[in-house]
């Protein structure tokens, strides 16, 4: 079975890329410039920061449903971001080198599974994960800091 990894979507943050510091603080953003690689994981990208790159940390609503399980939760987005990453039946480096938590919802948002692996396990994890015929995506997490890290629909 197929599967797509998708990052957040782009055109949901550019409007904040221009505002400045007061404007971001308003909203509770802060701007932040990477300082170390990895460490600033862009969830638009699925792509680690290079040192010196300007990101946005904002918490987002990665599960919008209306069951228990709704959740936000901190996110970081490159300003230099200009796609939203797609990976058909691949694993981003970026969380191939983490340890994740991932959870397995159904279309109303009811969360069947979950478990935590290292991110080179990701892929047959997946595949267990679908196994199971009432679950519709996945949700990845940094399992240490518990920030959303990305979107797994079947492929």
């Amino acid at each position: 079975m197929g599967y797509v990894i998708s990052g957040l979507p782009l055109q949901a943050f550019q409007p904040l890329f221009d505002l400045d510091d007061a404007a971001l603080r308003a909203r509770g953003i802060v701007r932040q410039v990477a300082d170390a690689k990895p460490g600033f994981p862009c969830r638009i990208t699925l792509q680690d920061a290079e040192p010196g790159e300007r990101l946005l940390l904002l918490s987002w609503r990665h599960l919008d449903v209306d069951t228990p399980y709704r959740a936000d939760g901190p996110v970081f987005v490159r300003e230099s971001a200009r796609d939203t990453a797609v990976f058909r039946d691949s694993v981003p480096e970026q969380q191939r080198s983490r340890l994740l938590s991932v959870r397995a919802y159904d279309d109303d948002g009811w969360m069947h599974d979950a478990e935590v692996a290292e991110g080179i396990l990701l892929e047959p994890l997946i595949a267990r994960l679908f196994e199971n015929p009432l679950v519709a995506y996945l949700h990845v997490h940094n399992a240490r800091r518990g920030c959303y890290a990305c979107r797994v629909d079947r492929g």
